[in-house]
């Protein structure tokens, strides 16, 4: 049996997934982070974008955050996000609209225009789309 950590995904809104995995890989503020059991103690923020956990046996579950924060410690991860979503139940038809609207926003730009949500609200839906596909290169879909 591979040596576990435990692994707790949490949004404000709810508990996503708690349980022992073999590795939690996640897009940290300075690029991915591969977490496995005896990894040293860390805090990070997290950009937009997919959790990929690897459970025991070799299942993977994948989830997208829209940003937040991961702790690390030798034998626990914890990924607290603003937003979380399994992957499975993002919606793509709404992601790519989302792009269109914010690509929109920033061209029709006007006297109270605010660059930096449209620009987030842009780097969000481009995140879900990255997590959408990734999952669809894992498993297919």
């Amino acid at each position: 049996m591979a040596m576990t950590v435990h692994c707790d995904i949490v949004s404000a809104e709810e508990e996503l997934f708690s349980g022992l995995a073999e590795m939690v890989i996640v897009h940290g503020a300075q690029g991915d982070l591969g977490i496995l059991m005896g990894h040293a103690p860390l805090l990070s923020s997290l950009k937009p974008g997919p959790v990929r956990v690897i459970k025991q046996g070799g299942a993977e579950e994948i989830f997208y955050v829209s940003g937040g924060f991961v702790e690390i410690q030798p034998n626990m991860v914890k990924v607290l996000a603003d937003t979380a979503i399994r992957a499975k139940d993002l919606d793509e038809a709404a992601a790519k609209e989302a792009i269109k609207a914010a690509e929109k926003a920033i061209q029709d730009n006007g006297a109270n225009f605010n660059y930096s949500a449209a620009s987030a609200r842009l780097a969000a839906a481009a995140a879900q789309l990255r997590t959408i596909s990734e999952l669809r290169k894992k498993y297919g879909h």
